[in-house]
């Protein structure tokens, strides 16, 4: 399984002013954007740990989900949630031809914490010997940052400003996420059962 972004947030979207007022950093000065670049790659680097520790896409963008073969012949689990729309499903020969399924074929089956693929029928189409499938796919809460739970926004911030205000601290920061941030992500953590075995 490869699972890989077709499209990044936009520098746009990203909380930039809120993570300012959040650090309470001063206003109305010339050099007021200096720090935005530096803010944004803090920001982003809290949305990977976090995403990464939830299987939440928290803002939405395209990932292309590209798989050897199905798991289950009747259903596909899709790594990361929420799931907004699959725009398409390609199965690509050992050749490199490829087909576009078409989506009568599949539905999707939307859920905060499993959603898949499943087939309209009995069974997905064969991928072929050698092949591979391709899904793309839109996850995510929202579009903007105001569509997010008020509860990942707050874990997001805490996040990027600890990691902005220790960016010169080397004494060693304990390993993972601060408790406050795990507390706020609990919610979201995707139960794990038989090993992972059924999605």
């Amino acid at each position: 399984m490869m699972l890989t972004e077709v499209s990044a947030v936009a520098l746009a979207v990203l909380p930039v002013q809120a993570l300012k007022d959040h650090l309470r950093l001063g206003t109305g000065f010339s050099d007021g954007a200096m720090q935005d670049g530096l803010l944004a790659s803090y920001l982003r680097a809290a949305l990977a740990a976090i995403e990464g520790r939830t299987g939440k896409a928290i803002l939405q963008r395209r990932f292309k989900l590209v798989l050897p073969a199905w798991r289950s012949d009747a259903e596909q689990a899709l790594p990361v949630a929420p799931v907004a729309s699959v725009e398409s499903v390609t199965l690509v020969a050992a050749d490199g031809s490829a087909r576009v399924v078409p989506p009568t074929a599949y539905q999707l089956v939307a859920d905060f914490q499993r959603p898949k693929l499943a087939a309209v029928g009995y069974l997905l189409p064969n991928v072929p010997t050698d092949g591979r499938v391709e899904i793309v796919f839109d996850a995510g809460f929202g579009p903007e940052w105001a569509e997010v739970p008020a509860d990942l926004q707050q874990a997001v911030l805490l996040l990027a400003g600890q990691s902005y205000e220790q960016r010169n601290d080397f004494t060693g920061a304990p390993a993972g996420l601060p408790l406050p941030v795990q507390a706020l992500i609990e919610r979201w953590r995707t139960v794990r059962v038989l090993g992972g075995g059924a999605a």
